[in-house]
């Protein structure tokens, strides 16, 4: 494995062109190793790859794909010490969220896949008709850099598993964990061909495999406005396009909760992986007469979190992942106040103590309303904004006005009443009581937050086609 190279056809091969790029240590503001960026002309060549290798992996049997994961986890455990200090040190995740967390994410998408592949039923007799699914092809795949292995795992492993080839470019950001989970499959024994990685940039890499007629099936997670581009690349040649997009994802906490606990949970869950989750918490709508006591507590969370350097096993923010969005963040923080939000904890500026890394204050606006920026935009850092409420009617109107459908969150004592509520929200997924996520379940959004489902068995039928065969 070499960091300047791509992973086409089986083989770590030189880029066609040079094109090196810094990989920054967001904690240190240092490069601490350099990548390639890729060219159409690489594209092409692991297009290419992916297409000769899908003549005989796409008719692959259940049998031999099941193997094949099966191999893939066992590497997969072999390298998950190396892969969470890759995931740590290019993304400022603290190393006990990133073995935890991300590392774990990875390894569950390919234990959840084996179960659905096991026993998937591929045929289906309908009127006399033979319903059958096969794999859509060759799939472009383009995975973000705030959970970067959980991204490229959720696609990787359906694909690999449906019978699809495919060509991974993952964020030139937090790149060196893609090429770690490159060598795992490698080792596994992927036959040549079936996956492929060429590092690059949006508009150059990302807009040509979108563009390129070889490719079947774009799946991208990402900005919304990056997302509309890749669609709009998409739309000349017909493919299908899957999108995992932004999310301004409200928290209802009702009048009858437990607010300490709710308040809590929801602040966490907020401020987790520095508040760089498209599904994260970052709208808690509480009832307006008691909208101080929640600030109080969501304080008190933010207070007690441990900012610090990403490799010590104690903290538990890290910094963000890059320049461009720390300085980012600091237009929101600075606009939340200009627009009149009640600043309860944090602000502009880095944590006392920490002069260098790009990390942020994790911060508590109460008073804020849907009309302020702060209230609309996704912000993608550790910032709370607390929403006041006056009727449950208005909690449901207030979480609805919103661009985004992502996910959302509602808290009760009265689960029925929690349900009703979560059944009138637009989102694609809704969290009662604080319930986690499952992996057999769907991911994904509605509205300006993406189309398409990953995880589980919903997401390994986007990477299969449907064909009815009569007679």
């Amino acid at each position: 494995m070499n960091h300047l190279q791509f992973y086409i056809d089986g083989a770590w091969v030189d880029p066609v062109q040079a094109r090196p790029l810094d990989v920054v240590d967001p904690a240190q503001e240092t490069a601490f190793t350099r990548i390639s960026l890729g060219s159409p002309a690489d594209v092409d060549r692991a297009v290419d790859a992916a297409r000769r290798a899908f003549a005989s992996y796409g008719r692959s049997s259940r049998k031999d794909r099941l193997a094949l994961l099966a191999a893939i986890l066992a590497s997969y455990d072999r390298h998950q010490e190396e892969l969470a200090e890759a995931i740590s040190r290019e993304m400022g995740a603290p190393i006990t969220l990133a073995q935890r967390a991300h590392v774990a994410a990875g390894r569950s998408h390919f234990e959840q896949i084996a179960k659905v592949l096991e026993h998937y039923e591929f045929d289906e007799p309908v009127d006399g008709a033979l319903v059958t699914r096969e794999p859509i092809g060759v799939c472009g795949l383009i995975t973000p850099w705030n959970w970067p292995i959980n991204q490229i795992a959720c696609k990787v492993a359906p694909a690999l598993a449906a019978g699809c080839a495919v060509v991974l470019k993952p964020s030139e950001v937090a790149p060196v964990s893609a090429l770690v989970f490159t060598q795992i499959l490698h080792d596994a024994g992927v036959p040549a061909g079936v996956f492929n990685l060429v590092n690059g940039d949006g508009p150059t890499v990302g807009e040509a495999m979108a563009r390129h007629p070889g490719i079947d099936m774009m799946s991208f997670t990402g900005s919304t406005q990056a997302g509309v581009l890749v669609a709009q690349a998409a739309a000349g040649t017909v493919k299908r396009v899957t999108q995992e997009l932004g999310g301004k994802s409200p928290n209802i906490i009702l009048d009858d909760a437990d607010f300490e606990k709710a308040i809590g949970h929801g602040a966490r869950l907020c401020f987790n992986n520095s508040g760089q989750s498209c599904n994260a918490p970052t709208r808690m709508l509480v009832p307006a007469a008691r909208q101080a006591e929640a600030a109080g507590i969501a304080r008190r969370v933010a207070e007690s979190l441990v900012v610090g350097s990403p490799a010590d096993p104690g903290t538990t923010l890290g910094p963000v992942a890059n320049r461009r969005q720390f300085e980012k963040i600091q237009g929101y923080l600075e606009r939340g106040a200009d627009e009149g939000a009640t600043l309860v904890a944090g602000g502009p500026g880095r944590p006392q103590g920490l002069d260098r890394g790009y990390y942020v204050r994790p911060t508590v606006f109460a008073d804020v309303s849907n009309s302020m920026v702060i209230g609309r935009e996704e912000i993608f850092g550790p910032v709370l904004s607390i929403l006041p409420y006056g009727s449950e009617d208005e909690a449901v109107d207030i979480a609805n006005d919103t661009d985004y459908g992502l996910s959302a969150y509602v808290t009760s004592s009265s689960r029925e009443r929690a349900l009703d509520v979560a059944r009138r929200i637009r989102s694609g997924m809704v969290h009662i009581n604080g319930a986690p996520a499952s992996r057999a379940a769907p991911f994904g959004g509605m509205k300006r937050s993406g189309n398409g489902r990953e995880w589980g068995r919903h997401g390994f039928e986007e990477f299969l086609e449907i064909k009815a065969i009569f007679g």
